[in-house]
This record gives structure tokens, C-alpha cells and sequence, in this order.
């Protein structure tokens, strides 16, 4: 039985693999068209089921990480926004000499006023405290290729989302279809037990003497 159980697994092992995968290498999840592929016994659904519900984890792990980075994504998309459409609004008035008057945020309930002069610099944060300047010009190609990198990224997010939510779908089917495999194999065997036990009672019946 422990061997059939191994010969099963290597099965399976093959199989996952030759499965392909999703652009960002997310593998599919097998599908279980006959139940008799991954397993040959009932000695075998134990395994194959603690397999399936392994790689269901797997995704719904994978599932987690993605959802915190599409709201991180989320989260950052406006600010990259906000700060290319200053900039482009700084380019436009490189030619002006009079300053223009703004607010600016010193934290989320404190404002104060300056006055900004043509400029053909900027200063942009770019992380653990770090400012450095640059020339508006490279400023906005830097910036708008940071948006686009971005929207690309929560494109893909999103689509690996949709892909392991249909993963995981396939195999919950996979583990109730081996489960109501196992169900039969159950109850053939109990009514193979009772035929059995019944011939076992007409025969003694039938014994002269009985």
C-alpha cells in the first residue's frame, strides 16, 4: 500500500512539473478530470488529499501577498500622480518671472504658505530619507516612467489575483471530487462486506444438522 502511495505521489510530481504557468510563473493548478489518475487505492486519498489542500495554501499565500501589494500599489498611484502633474505644472511656468503663491503640507492637519519661483530643478523624494535634485525635465521622464511601472504592476497584480482565485477554485474541486471518491469506495466495500457476511449465514443455514 505505502509504495502504491509513493508511485502515486511520483504521478503527481510529474505532472506538476509539466504543468505551465501564468506570465509571472504562477503555476495552474491541476485539474481532475478521473479521480483514478491520482489515486489507485484508498490507501492513496489520505496523501493526495494533505498534497491538494498543501497547494491550496500555497495560493491562498500567494493571495495574501498580492492583495497587501495591490493596496500598497493603490496607495501610491495618486502620490506618483500628484507629483508628475506638479512637476508638468512647474515645466509649463519655466518661462514666468513673477513667483506663484501655494500651500504645502507640513502633516496631515498642518499647512503653510511660500511662493515659488521659476525653476528649472526639482527636488523629489525618493525613500528612506533621501531627497536628491533634478532637471524638471528628467524629473518628469523619471516620474512618469515610475507611474507607468506602477499601472503595469497593479495590471499584473490584479490579473495573478483573478488567475490564483480560479487556482484555488480548481482545486477545491479536485479535493471534493477525491473525497466523494473515497465515499464510494466506502460504501463498496461495506456492501461487499454485507453480501459476504450474508453468503456466510446461508451457508450454515444449508448445513445439515445446523
Amino acid at each position: 500500500m505505502a509504495s502504491k502511495g509513493k508511485e502515486a505521489a511520483a504521478v503527481a510530481s510529474k505532472k506538476d512539473a509539466a504543468t505551465p504557468s501564468n506570465p509571472r510563473g504562477i503555476p495552474y493548478a491541476p485539474f481532475v478530470d478521473k479521480v483514478e489518475d491520482y489515486v489507485t487505492s484508498r490507501a492513496d486519498v489520505e496523501p493526495t488529499l494533505r498534497s491538494f489542500q498543501e497547494m491550496i495554501a500555497k495560493y491562498q499565500f500567494m493571495e495574501q501577498n498580492l492583495q497587501k501589494r495591490v493596496a500598497g500599489l493603490k496607495d501610491k498611484l495618486p502620490d506618483i500622480q500628484k507629483t508628475l502633474d506638479t512637476v508638468r505644472f512647474l515645466k509649463l511656468r519655466t518661462d514666468e518671472s513673477d513667483p506663484i503663491e501655494t500651500t504645502f503640507e507640513l502633516n496631515p492637519t498642518l499647512y503653510a504658505k511660500a511662493e515659488i519661483p521659476p525653476t528649472d530643478e526639482v527636488y523629489l523624494w525618493l525613500g528612506a530619507n533621501v531627497m536628491l535634485a533634478y532637471p524638471i525635465d528628467e524629473a518628469e521622464t523619471m516620474l512618469d516612467s515610475k507611474h507607468q511601472a506602477a499601472k503595469q504592476s497593479l495590471s499584473n497584480c490584479e490579473e495573478d489575483l483573478d488567475f490564483l482565485r480560479e487556482q484555488i477554485t480548481t482545486m477545491e474541486v479536485a479535493v471534493a471530487r477525491v473525497y466523494n471518491w473515497d465515499v464510494v469506495q466506502k460504501r463498496k466495500e461495506k456492501d461487499e462486506e454485507e453480501k459476504s457476511k450474508g453468503k456466510g449465514k446461508g451457508k450454515e443455514q444449508d448445513t445439515p444438522g445446523g
